[in-house]
């Protein structure tokens, strides 16, 4: 039987440099962001996961997703995940959460240095960022 995730987050970037984060024991970077949960809008998941992984609130600069479909394949079955992503400002300083074990601001000139999620360039490069 097929699983649906559907995640949604912001793309923070600043002074050339992207925000990204690791959880857990991820070995990736990635955008903050999360699930959406019931009864909750896309937008809503992000501006929720970037309070709750990094302390901060957002102003949204373009209210149309940027939207990507994946799927993995897992020891329980096939996942589709479907990642929605808003190009946004951060407001306020960040204090991570403690889902968060690292974050920092990756200049966007090494990202190709870093071990990075599979949509954090496509989703730059849809933004206008010269990867």
């Amino acid at each position: 039987m097929s699983k649906i995730i559907i995640a949604s987050g912001p793309v923070i970037v600043e002074n050339d440099a992207v925000l990204l984060d690791k959880q857990g024991g991820d070995e990736f970077w990635k955008f903050c962001g999360g699930k959406m949960q019931e009864q909750e809008t896309l937008l809503a998941t992000a501006m929720r996961r970037a309070k709750e992984e990094l302390g901060i609130d957002l102003k949204i600069l373009d209210e149309t997703p940027f939207v990507l479909y994946t799927n993995k394949e897992t020891p329980a079955g096939k996942i589709d995940v479907i990642l929605a992503h808003y190009l946004a400002e951060r407001i306020g300083e960040i204090s991570p959460g403690t889902d968060v074990s690292q974050w920092k601001w990756i200049p966007l000139a090494e990202l190709e240095k870093e071990i990075l999620a599979p949509n954090i360039i496509p989703t730059l490069k849809h933004f206008g960022f010269d990867i």
